[in-house]
C-alpha cells in the first residue's frame, strides 16, 4: 500500500490509536436498543438466542418475555425480506437505518445517551458518511421514506407491534415471529405430525403422506441434540400446504433464522426433546394448539403428558466436519430461553 493509499484508509475509518470496550458498549440500555431495532424491522429470530447469550455474558439477564414485551410496544416500520420483497440495497434507497433511527428517536422508542463505536450518543447514526476530499463527513440522513412500501413512520407503521410473540403451555416455552403470517393463521389447532428431522418431513411430503392439516413436529433439533441446524427450508413445503387451504403450523426445539415467514412457527421450544421436554411425548395424531394471540401452546390432551418421553439415537451428530470439537458445548449448553448459553 502507498503512503497516500495508508493515508485514505487511515481517513476512512477515523480511528487512530482511539477504541471503545465492548464492556463500555454492551449496558443494558444497548441491548433494549437492539431489541427495539429487531422488533422495528422484522429483523431475525436467531437474535432471541444471541442476544440472550451475548447478554449473560455482559452480566444481563434477558429473557424472551422482555423481548415480547418490547414487541407489544415498538411498530413495524420496515419491510425487508422476508417479511418483505425489499432487500437491503432497497432498504438503505428508502432512507436505511439513518431514517429509521431518527423515527425511533423521534418517538422515544430508543435510549439516546449510549455509547457506541463512533462514540457518544445514537444521533451519529442519524446522519450519513460520506469522503469528500479524503476526509470522512457526516451528513444529515434521511428524514422522510424514499419509499413507503419499504420504510414507513413510527405515526403510520406497517403494523403497531414488532411481532415476536412468546408462547407458554403445557408443550413448553417458546417464541413465534407473525410479522409476516396472516392474521387469520395466528391460531392452528390441528393433529400432531411428529418428524425426527427435517429431512423425514420432506419425504413424507415427497410421497403424500403428509398432507392436509397439522401441526408438524420436528424435535430433536435443540442445542444439547444437534446444536441447532437450519430448518428454513421447511418453509416451501409448509408453504405449499398451507396454499392448499390447510391448517398448518410448525412447531420444533429446533431454530429458523431470519423468520418463520408465513408459516405459523413456534420455534426453539424448550425444554428441549432431548432433556424429555413434552416435544419427545407426542405422536402422530395428538391435538395440538397453537395460539399466538393468547401466547398458548398446548397439547389438549394431558393425558399425553404421561407418556415416557421418546429418546433417540444422536449418536451420529458428534462426528464428521469438526463436530468432535463441539462436543463439550453439546454437554453442558443451557436452554434455548437462557439463550444456548453455557455461562
Amino acid at each position: 500500500m502507498t503512503i497516500a493509499g495508508a493515508k485514505r484508509a487511515l481517513a476512512i475509518s477515523a480511528i487512530g490509536n482511539e477504541y471503545t470496550p465492548a464492556a463500555e458498549v454492551l449496558d443494558a440500555k444497548a441491548f433494549v436498543n437492539g431489541i427495539v431495532g429487531l422488533n422495528a424491522t422484522g429483523g431475525s429470530t436467531n437474535l432471541l438466542i444471541h442476544l440472550l447469550a451475548m447478554a449473560r455474558a455482559a452480566g444481563i439477564v434477558l429473557d424472551w418475555e422482555d423481548i415480547a414485551d418490547i414487541s407489544d410496544a415498538v411498530p413495524l416500520i420496515a419491510r425487508v425480506y422476508p417479511n418483505g420483497l425489499a432487500d437491503v440495497n432497497h432498504f438503505h434507497a428508502a432512507g436505511g437505518l439513518g431514517y429509521m433511527i431518527g423515527e425511533l428517536l423521534g418517538a422515544g422508542m430508543l435510549h439516546p445517551d449510549t455509547k457506541t463505536v463512533v462514540g457518544e450518543g445514537l444521533e451519529a447514526y442519524t446522519r450519513e458518511p460520506k469522503l469528500r476530499d479524503g476526509e470522512v463527513v457526516y451528513e444529515g440522513g434521511a428524514r422522510t421514506s424514499e419509499n413507503d412500501k419499504i420504510l414507513k413512520p413510527v405515526s403510520d407503521p406497517f403494523q403497531k407491534t414488532g411481532g415476536v410473540k412468546r408462547l407458554k403451555g403445557n408443550l413448553g416455552s417458546a417464541v413465534m415471529k407473525v410479522s409476516a403470517v396472516e392474521p387469520s393463521r395466528h391460531i392452528i389447532e390441528a393433529p400432531a405430525r411428529v418428524f425426527q428431522d427435517q429431512e423425514a418431513v420432506k419425504a413424507a411430503f415427497k410421497d403424500g403422506s403428509l398432507d392436509g392439516d397439522a401441526v408438524v413436529v420436528v424435535r430433536f433439533q435443540g442445542p444439547k441434540a444437534n446444536g441447532m441446524p437450519e430448518l428454513h427450508s421447511l418453509t416451501p413445503v409448509l408453504g405449499i400446504l398451507q396454499g392448499r387451504g390447510h391448517k398448518v403450523a410448525l412447531v420444533t426445539d429446533g431454530r429458523m433464522s431470519g423468520a418463520s415467514g408465513k408459516v405459523p412457527s413456534a420455534i426453539h421450544v424448550s425444554p428441549e426433546a432431548v432433556d424429555g421436554g413434552a416435544i419427545a411425548q407426542l405422536q402422530d395424531g395428538d391435538i395440538v394448539r397453537v395460539d399466538a394471540v393468547a401466547g398458548t401452546l398446548d397439547i389438549l390432551d394431558a393425558a399425553v403428558l404421561k407418556r415416557e418421553p421418546v429418546k433417540a439415537d444422536l449418536s451420529a451428530n458428534g462426528h464428521g466436519t469438526g463436530r468432535e470439537m463441539f462436543e463439550v458445548f453439546r454437554r453442558f449448553v443451557g436452554s434455548a430461553e437462557t439463550g444456548a448459553s453455557v455461562i
